[in-house]
């Protein structure tokens, strides 16, 4: 009874980490963009970026219309400003 029930949560387990939660959606690809500021609200920065997903950058100390660099991981809505 004991194997059975080992072998099914080993079942389970590739099953799970190959087709329902994939592991490489886990790493994501670095996408670097000149970007402009469009507004900062207390700290917290928005940009468009060129895959129409608004950026979101937290203790950004610029104004809006102020150009920069950022980067951000492929899909995902928050970046970090990179200072030169």
């Amino acid at each position: 009874m004991g194997i059975v029930f080992g072998g099914a949560f080993a079942v389970a387990a590739i099953v799970l980490s190959t087709i329902v939660f994939p592991f490489w959606n886990l790493i994501r690809e670095d996408v670097f963009e000149d970007v402009v500021i469009l507004t900062n609200n207390k700290g917290t920065c928005y940009v468009e970026t060129k895959d129409s997903i608004p950026k979101i950058i937290q203790n950004c100390d610029l104004q809006s219309g102020d150009k920069t660099t950022i980067k951000f991981g492929k899909g995902l809505a928050w970046a970090t400003i990179i200072k030169p």
